[in-house]
């Protein structure tokens, strides 16, 4: 804890992601999980959605140049999708500091929710990445006046007499609010249909209403929508925080609003009152995740919509220290007295794992 507090009052990092701290063996970890879900007879194709400086995409190559079939590592690609073009060319220093590497890794500098950038449909199997990138998608906030109200959408507005911003609420319109809501609401009955607490909750809410706010992982669902049009067989994998800590922010799934200054970080009551200098991790509803990853492959049907041809998808849900039981090397983190950073520290992160069934034997 002594070393961790000295390297962030060193850096400019509000945090450091668990591949940076715990390299190589949580690309390690990742690797393997790989290595043992993919079809190998068919070359390796591995894309990584926000790279951060590349730990994770030099980390995976090693390991599959050091412990796959050599076809396999001479066969396999892995792409980086970059929004940043600074991290995008830091992945390609990182990476290229093995030569070999080079000829097999590329940055494309663009944003992955963006379908344009995709170009045609690629029916190959392959494995997507996405290491703490939903807690920084964008969400939406939608509001009830109580709980059994119909949702509005949360609109901000700067408004001339005043300097704070302000919040409005209208009807819902936006047709990607409107598809998570349903998603949303799909998942909350499918968990509730058994529920005598849920029952009681109903009656609760309408003898004391209360005011609601629930923030909605839009930006994923565009992505996930995105991921499954542009690459039908792909396979991910995704690691973020299942919760937050000390979170002040009001409503379900609220982010945790944070800035820093002089190594120590300070964490907003209200995200109105952010700035630009401000970090902002939202936690990942994994159950939600899952709902939204089968609606995106078209197994998932919601009220209205045109029919969908798609197979359920094989998913599983893993706290970081059990897929790292089961996939990585802990024995390389174990300290001296038996306590093991990367199986006990990030206990609010899990591990989703999404295989297509038509991939499976």
């Amino acid at each position: 804890m002594i070393y961790l507090d000295k390297i962030y009052k060193q850096s400019d990092m509000s945090w450091f992601t668990p591949v940076e701290l715990f390299k190589p063996w949580y690309a390690h970890g990742i690797a393997e999980a790989i290595m043992r879900t993919a079809n190998l007879s068919v070359p390796l194709k591995i894309y990584e959605i926000g790279g951060g400086s590349g730990t994770c995409a030099k980390g995976i190559m090693d390991y599959i140049m050091l412990n796959a079939p050599t076809r396999v590592y001479n066969n396999m690609t892995y792409t980086s999708v970059e929004i940043s073009p600074s991290l995008a060319e830091i992945q390609r220093q990182t990476v290229g500091e093995v030569r070999s590497h080079q000829s097999k890794f590329s940055v494309e500098c663009r944003d992955a929710a963006d379908l344009s950038g995709w170009g045609e449909v690629k029916e190959q199997p392959c494995w997507v990445i996405m290491l703490e990138v939903l807690d920084n998608l964008p969400h939406d906030l939608i509001y009830s006046e109580n709980q059994v109200s119909s949702w509005m959408e949360v609109w901000v507005e700067k408004q001339l007499e005043r300097e704070s911003l302000v919040e409005l609420y209208k009807p819902l319109q936006d047709p990607l609010i409107k598809r998570c809501v349903e998603i949303v609401n799909f998942n909350e009955n499918d968990q509730a249909k058994s529920s005598l607490l849920s029952k009681a909750k109903g009656v609760w809410s309408r003898a004391f209403p209360k005011p609601r706010k629930c923030w909605l992982p839009t930006g994923c669902l565009n992505l996930l929508e995105v991921l499954h049009r542009v690459l039908p067989k792909m396979s991910l994998i995704a690691s973020d925080f299942s919760y937050l800590p000390d979170v002040r922010i009001a409503g379900e799934r609220a982010p945790l609003v944070s800035t820093k200054a002089h190594g120590s970080s300070s964490d907003y009551e209200s995200y109105l009152d952010a700035k630009g200098d401000a970090d902002i991790f939202f936690p990942t509803d994994f159950l939600l995740l899952e709902q939204i990853d089968h609606y995106c492959s078209g197994w998932l049907k919601l009220h209205g919509d045109k029919p969908k041809t798609g197979k359920k998808r094989r998913t599983i849900i893993l706290d970081t220290s059990s897929f790292m039981e089961e996939f990585g090397l802990p024995s390389k983190t174990r300290l001296k007295d038996g306590y093991n950073p990367l199986l006990d520290d990030f206990k609010n992160t899990k591990f989703y794992l999404s295989v297509p069934t038509h991939n499976i034997k």
